[in-house]
């Protein structure tokens, strides 16, 4: 049996003990995990069904008070119960079960599909069974609303559900390097399950381990009240695996896992059941025409209606830096675009005059091994300071998104000297054109280690989709508002 040990964090324990179970928390054994893991996913699917017929009566309202649609008022109410019909039909009550990062951004897709579809519901519901008529107005303004309050009624919801369940307890078995890592971006991502034991596996595959895992696994979820069992593949032979997820399956927890191919090829697979024989097909890497026609285009309008709408702020922005200290308001510094081209990104300029040449004055400071990065740079001017904490600074490459030199979303921009220290696969993130945000923006681009900033681009660029541009920046902007990335 594996050894017991107290700990806070795996990275605390002694390296050369590579079979052991470690547990965080004291083990709760008057819980009964099985009757918890059902109040839990019954007290979520609730919260989430009574804020879809409360958008939906929002939505309602609305559309009587604001397209003038009275005189079916109660047609409409009486309609409400279709939304339960429309979200069980399209499967938004099933995600909250299955996954551990529970986001209504996330879902958004969904609840798009279910303003759709409850609106068509109630178009054959009139048609057949109600009197009146909606016209395309308010058809139109049924199904918009609907849609925005559904996402916020679900974001609510989830915040109250969570409120009132203890924190999800995950068992994880396998790596333990991999479980250091989801500990740290469940935390990130400010989640509400958490590692609370696991069962560490060695680097190389051992079926004798894995057998003795299985073995425990009853007893563990038992006796630290696990609602939850993450595996990661780690047996020489499927079958073993397999063996541990049914094991982890009967014992009555959420299972989930962790294959570590996605890390290569991202969450864009589809899968494919060929006579029981499951396949994951992976799509081309990088943008077809189209998809690359559709990203510039979402890039050219966007920036064009951000800058007309922060022009003021701008121009406040630009007298403030001259009055600040010397110098001009721009700063351009080359940087490596798309498929290695140099380009002049343009920043409000945040240090004093002459900082390139006091940079080989600070280079004992650096604190990153492969790109420049010092705390507390003093060539930063206090005007410079406050633009960088709310990044402002980045805001004229506005104006290389609209030059077609970068897009709003897309990998990082390095500088020719760091970007000249990544080679191999990882130079693949030159695919597409460098974004203002990203996922190493909205993540903590100071916190991110090179390595993991590099992965972060090449999943991005082998999983992009419109709909990712949009999460990033919708997850942008109260990032930026949280001043996180100080």
């Amino acid at each position: 049996m594996p050894e017991l040990l107290d700990g806070p964090r795996a990275s605390e324990t002694s390296p050369r003990r590579r079979r052991r179970l470690t547990r965080l928390p004291a083990p709760i054994r008057e819980r009964d995990p099985r009757a918890e893991v059902r109040r839990r996913d019954a007290l979520f699917r609730r919260a989430l069904a009574t804020a879809d017929v409360l958008a939906a009566a929002g939505a309602v309202v609305i559309c009587v008070t604001v397209v003038g649609a009275d005189e079916l008022r109660l047609q409409l109410l009486l309609a409400l119960p279709l939304v339960l019909i429309a979200a069980k039909l399209g499967g938004v009550y099933d995600r909250d079960e299955i996954v551990v990062n529970k986001t209504t951004l996330d879902q958004a897709p969904q609840l798009f599909q279910l303003a759709t579809l409850y609106t068509l519901l109630f178009v054959v519901l009139q048609d057949h069974l109600l009197k009146g008529d909606l016209g395309a107005l308010q058809l139109v303004v049924l199904w918009g609303t609907m849609f925005v309050f559904t996402l916020l009624a679900r974001r609510g919801a989830r915040g109250v559900a969570r409120s009132l369940t203890p924190q999800e307890r995950c068992l994880f078995v396998g790596v333990q390097s991999s479980c250091e890592r989801l500990q740290d971006k469940l935390a990130a991502t400010g989640s509400h399950a958490a590692v609370v034991v696991r069962i560490d596996l060695p680097e190389a595959p051992d079926d004798a381990l894995a057998v003795e895992a299985a073995a425990t696994l009853h007893r563990l979820v038992d006796e630290f009240a696990v609602h939850r069992v993450i595996i990661e593949p780690n047996a020489p032979r499927p079958q073993m695996t397999l063996d541990l997820v049914r094991e982890a399956k009967a014992t009555g927890a959420r299972v989930s896992v962790l294959p570590r191919i996605l890390e290569v090829v991202g969450s864009a697979i589809e899968i494919d059941d060929v006579q029981g024989l499951t396949l994951l097909g992976l799509r081309h890497f990088g943008l077809s025409r189209s998809s690359a026609l559709l990203k510039r285009s979402f890039d050219a309008v966007g920036a064009a209606f951000l800058l007309a709408v922060l022009s003021p702020l701008l121009a406040v922005i630009a007298v403030a830096i001259r009055l600040d200290s010397p110098g001009g308001v721009i700063y351009r510094q080359p940087r490596v675009g798309r498929e290695g081209r140099l380009f002049d990104m343009w920043k409000f300029r945040t240090m004093v005059r002459g900082a390139d040449t006091l940079k080989s004055t600070l280079t004992a400071a650096n604190e990153d091994s492969h790109l420049f990065k010092v705390a507390g740079d003093p060539r930063i001017t206090r005007v410079g300071r406050t633009l960088r904490s709310l990044s402002l600074d980045e805001l004229p490459q506005l104006v290389n998104v609209l030059k077609g030199e970068m897009s709003l979303v897309g990998p990082r921009p390095l500088v020719a000297d760091d970007d000249g220290r990544i080679t191999g696969l990882d130079r693949r993130r030159l695919f597409l054109t460098p974004g203002m945000t990203g996922h190493w923006q909205v993540m903590g681009a100071t916190r991110l280690p090179l390595a993991e900033m590099l992965k972060l681009d090449y999943l991005y660029v082998a999983t992009w989709s419109l709909w990712t541009d949009v999460k990033i920046l919708m997850r942008t902007v109260p990032y930026l508002l949280a001043r996180r990335n100080m």
